[in-house]
């Protein structure tokens, strides 16, 4: 019973890497057949720089019908507006005072530390408040995040 299970496990083995063996032995030109053409060749013919013409000419023209359906002129309130539009993403020294990335809040936490005795020789220390602010790190909230007080 107990060879059995050898032989069987053996022969299960010997499947498994027979089987994974055989699917690498593909070779290049089965799997990537190839003519005479270069891919220069193709992307001449494709964009229509090729002497075929053909289907590249016909892809050019189809793209430049597609940007002249997009295009529109300029109204003059769009022209009126430019400038102003434009001034929003020009830097000046009063954008760049005005922070595009708003400090998160970080309160202050104060703490009262009651008299104590400190060291090794125990010294009396007075009682005193200190400050010190509840993150460690500064925040910064992405631009238009809320940053007003919940």
């Amino acid at each position: 019973m107990r060879s059995n299970l050898i032989n069987l496990a053996k022969g299960l083995a010997l499947a498994v890497a027979v089987a994974a063996l055989s699917a690498c032995a593909t070779s290049k030109e089965e799997l990537l057949t190839h003519g005479d053409r270069t891919m220069m060749d193709i992307w001449q013919q494709e964009t229509g720089d090729g002497s075929g013409g053909g289907a590249g000419q016909v892809a050019r023209r189809q793209l430049l019908d597609a940007r002249q359906s997009l295009r529109r002129p300029l109204t003059d309130a769009d022209v009126l507006a430019a400038p102003a539009e434009q001034m929003r993403y020009t830097r000046t020294a009063r954008n760049e005072i005005y922070r595009q990335f708003q400090r998160l809040p970080n309160p202050d936490l104060v703490m009262y530390v009651y008299p104590h005795l400190a060291g090794t020789d125990p010294v009396p220390v007075p009682g005193y408040t200190t400050v010190f602010p509840l993150y460690q790190r500064i925040q910064y909230a992405m631009p238009g995040e809320r940053v007003e007080d919940y």
